[in-house]
């Protein structure tokens, strides 16, 4: 059998996925045959033109490396978006630890949560007797009855007891923000002490991705038990620090 009948013998045997198979097993394949690498060419991706298959890998990890540095970007923004939540739960600690009385750090609270936390509007429900409120504190906090049946919208977030995020339902928003309800298009629901014993905190945003259901909630389960601190410390007076 002649060379050039071999040849064509041989292209017909192998299948494109041999080719591959065999070019992944033998990577360094165009390295020993730098001759045929030069002479191969493939479309431009634009369709204009030709460029050969090492122009062609070069773009490619060009590509690869413009990916890369967006990814590490979100990485970097992330991180430095975590540790402003750290510094703010942190300084909020603090605040509480020097504050006289339990008016003034909820009411420090509420100033966090607008100023540090991306709230435009925050609620926190506390389960009590509505008619003897433990704490009158009107706008911020909200007494109501554990058996309430409107409570019944929050039934699955209750049970899990777990800080949560995203877009809230209708009745969720109007028993919680009330006549501003129409305006929140997310929030954050933290349960305020074990098991949601003592309430949730509810935190609402006008921008529907200040609070998106992918968001960490460690950070914000931090805070539920700042909150559920000086809620059980009650009006005990603060410890100084110099």
């Amino acid at each position: 059998m002649s060379q050039a009948k071999r040849q064509v013998v041989a292209e017909e045997t192998l299948s494109e996925t041999d080719v591959a198979n065999f070019l992944g097993r033998h990577p360094d394949f165009f390295e020993r045959h730098l001759p045929l690498l030069r002479r191969m060419h493939i479309p431009h991706p634009s369709g204009s033109a030709t460029v050969s298959l090492v122009e062609r890998q070069v773009a490619v990890l060009r590509q690869r490396n413009d990916e890369l540095e967006r990814r590490l970007t979100e990485l970097i923004d992330v991180a430095k978006a975590n540790n402003r939540i750290v510094d703010n739960i942190h300084e909020l600690a603090v605040a509480f630890v020097r504050l006289p009385g339990l008016d003034a750090r909820l009411e420090q609270l509420e100033i966090a949560l607008r100023e540090k936390f991306g709230a435009e509007r925050a609620v926190l429900i506390l389960f009590g007797n509505p008619a003897e409120p433990r704490i009158a504190r009107p706008g911020f906090v909200k007494t109501v009855d554990r058996e309430d049946p409107a409570l019944k919208t929050f039934a699955t977030f209750l049970r899990s007891a777990r800080a949560r995020c995203g877009a809230l339902r209708d009745m969720q928003k109007d028993f919680v923000f009330e006549r501003e309800a129409d305006s929140i298009a997310s929030a954050a629901m933290v349960p305020i002490g074990e098991h949601a014993r003592l309430g949730f905190l509810t935190v609402g945003s006008h921008d529907p991705n200040q609070f998106h259901p992918g968001q960490r909630v460690d950070f914000l389960a931090r805070l539920g038990e700042l909150v559920t601190l000086i809620l059980e410390g009650g009006d005990e007076p603060g410890i100084r620090v110099s």
